[in-house]
């Protein structure tokens, strides 16, 4: 909630604008990664993504120290983000993999290519995709680590598809995803991992084409425990919430709770 007595400083203000540049810049490295894609390198283009999960893992955090919702209450930085996350997340891993032939041939792959799209279109628009305890609702559109491993662990078109139909479904099963940065539980320790994860993303990209298994068990690791803890976490919260229910239903009901004090 924005306290209607701060004020802030022009220096706080060049910052949050500076901030909003920032994320923003992810668009242009969307663009560069189609052209690297298209070009053929996708390990430049690979690169250019790890710079955009960095932008768009440290820019919210960047924007709540600055308070820029209160500095520049006229720019939607929230909406800005969105864009330039379907950018980076949705559509530029996309054309990373149909144009790398990391796809069926024919009809099918664009096909395929389209699901995702349409799914993070979906899920973009959803007014409760990022919950208010900071939770993804479904498969939080991470097309850029797929295509990651896709080209890494030089995956076959039709495993690849399978990923790609399965990851699309999961868009619309509503399991609480991990916010690595937000989400409270165990925040230091995802935080921490998350890092790690990052740190093994390029070792890998320095690696390919012959990556070290030791590296690849690590990384793979990470979305283990992160689709594991994701998992954990929707069940428990599913159980306390119907253990809540159960006792208001049975505690308005009961005839001790309805006339004790006649």
């Amino acid at each position: 909630m924005a306290d209607p007595t701060f004020v802030p400083s022009r220096r706080l203000r060049l910052a949050g604008i500076a901030l909003h540049a920032y994320t923003a810049s992810g668009s242009v490295l969307a663009l560069l990664i189609v052209v690297a894609a298209m070009d053929g390198d996708a390990i430049r283009a690979l690169w250019l993504l790890l710079a955009a999960l960095i932008i768009d893992g440290t820019d919210g955090m960047l924007a709540r120290r600055l308070r820029v919702g209160e500095t520049i209450p006229w720019f939607d930085g929230a909406r800005l983000d969105d864009i330039v996350d379907y950018l980076t997340y949705a559509f530029a891993p996309m054309v990373l993999l149909w144009t790398g032939d990391f796809l069926p041939a024919g009809w099918l792959g664009p096909a395929l290519a389209a699901l995702p799209l349409m799914a993070s279109s979906y899920q973009f628009c959803r007014v409760d995709a990022k919950t208010a305890d900071h939770f993804f609702l479904g498969f939080p559109s991470y097309w850029n680590v797929l295509a990651f491993y896709v080209v890494v662990l030089d995956l076959s078109p039709a495993v690849t598809a399978v990923l790609l139909v399965t990851c699309t479904v999961l868009v619309f099963v509503p399991v609480r995803y991990l916010y690595p940065s937000r989400t409270k539980a165990f925040r230091r320790t995802n935080l921490v991992l998350t890092a790690v994860w990052l740190v093994a993303y390029a070792v890998l990209l320095v690696q390919v084409p012959n990556p070290h298994p030791v590296v690849v068990a690590l990384s793979l690791l990470y979305l283990v425990y992160y689709g594991g803890l994701s998992l954990y976490l929707t069940v428990t919260r599913t159980q306390r919430r119907s253990r809540r229910e159960t006792v208001g239903a049975g505690g308005s009901g009961s005839p001790s709770a309805a006339g004790h004090g006649d």
